[in-house]
C-alpha cells in the first residue's frame, strides 16, 4: 500500500499523536481526540506520514492565508508533493480537512519541527515550499508572509535569518540569480565560489536521500539543485567566463 493509502486508510494515521494525528483521525472519520491520546511507538513509516500529512497541513492553511485559495496554489502543492493521479482525491481530502480543523498551524509546525529537530536542511525544504506555493499566484500576500515568518519563528530561525530567508525570497528580483544564492551582487568571487559549493552539498537529492529525507521534499530539493546551478552558470556568464 502506498504511503497515500495508509494516510487515508488509518492502517497508520491514528498512531500518530498530537495535532497532525487528530487531523488524521477526522479525515478518516474516527473521533476528535484520537490522534491526541499517547501516540504508538515511532517507526520511519509514522514519521513519514505524520511528516507528511503537517506538510498537507502547513501548504493547505498557508494558502487560505490570504483568503483564498487560488487554482494556481493548488497547481503548485501538486507540483510540491507530485501526488500519483489516482491518490489525488484522497490528498485532497486531507487539504480541505486542513483547511477547516480548528487546530492552528503553528500547532502542525511545531509538532514537525519537534520530529524535525536537528535537521536545518529538511525545515529549510519546508519554508521553500511554502514559498513555492505563495508565489504560484504571482503575488505573495503580506498575510502569506507573516504566517511563513511564524512557521520560521517556531522552526528555530532567528529575526535576522528570517528575514534574510525573505529578502532571498521576495526582496530581490526573482529574474535574479543572486537571489536564487542567497548572496549580494558585490560578492567576490572567492566567497561566491564557498556559497555556490555549500549550496550544491547541502542541497543535492542524493545527499537529502541518504540522510532519510521525507520524499515528499526530494522534488524541491531537486527544483532547487538545478536553480542554484543555473543561477551561478549565470552570475560567472554575466562576470565574463569561468572561474577556476
Amino acid at each position: 500500500m502506498s504511503i497515500w493509502g495508509k494516510i487515508i486508510g488509518g492502517t497508520a494515521g491514528l498512531a500518530l499523536g498530537g495535532p497532525i494525528g487528530a487531523l488524521i483521525g477526522v479525515s478518516v472519520g474516527a473521533a476528535v481526540d484520537v490522534g491526541l491520546e499517547a501516540a504508538a511507538p515511532e517507526t520511519d513509516e509514522t514519521r513519514q506520514v505524520t511528516f507528511t500529512i503537517g506538510l498537507i497541513a502547513l501548504s493547505a492553511k498557508m494558502a487560505k492565508a490570504d483568503g483564498q485559495v487560488t487554482r494556481e496554489e493548488v497547481e503548485a502543492f501538486k507540483q510540491v508533493f507530485r501526488v500519483p493521479p489516482g491518490e489525488m482525491a484522497n490528498v485532497g481530502r486531507v487539504f480541505d480537512m486542513a483547511r477547516r480543523h480548528t487546530a492552528g498551524f503553528d500547532a502542525y509546525a511545531q509538532q514537525i519541527a519537534d520530529l524535525m529537530r536537528g535537521n536545518r536542511t529538511v525545515l529549510a525544504d519546508v519554508l521553500d515550499a511554502l514559498f513555492f506555493i505563495a508565489k504560484a499566484d504571482g503575488v505573495v500576500h503580506p498575510n502569506e508572509l507573516n504566517y511563513i515568518r511564524v512557521v520560521a519563528k517556531i522552526f528555530g530561525y532567528s529575526p535576522d535569518e528570517i528575514e534574510a530567508l525573505v529578502a532571498r525570497q521576495v526582496g530581490m528580483s526573482q529574474e535574479s540569480p543572486y537571489a536564487t544564492l542567497g548572496v549580494d551582487p558585490t560578492i567576490d568571487p572567492a566567497s561566491l565560489k564557498k556559497r555556490y559549493r555549500s549550496l550544491v552539498r547541502e542541497n543535492h537529492p542524493d545527499r537529502l536521500i541518504a540522510e532519510g529525507v521525507p520524499s515528499d521534499l526530494i522534488a524541491v530539493a531537486t527544483r532547487r539543485a538545478a536553480e542554484i546551478n543555473a543561477a551561478y552558470d549565470k552570475i560567472l556568464e554575466q562576470r565574463g567566463g569561468k572561474q577556476d
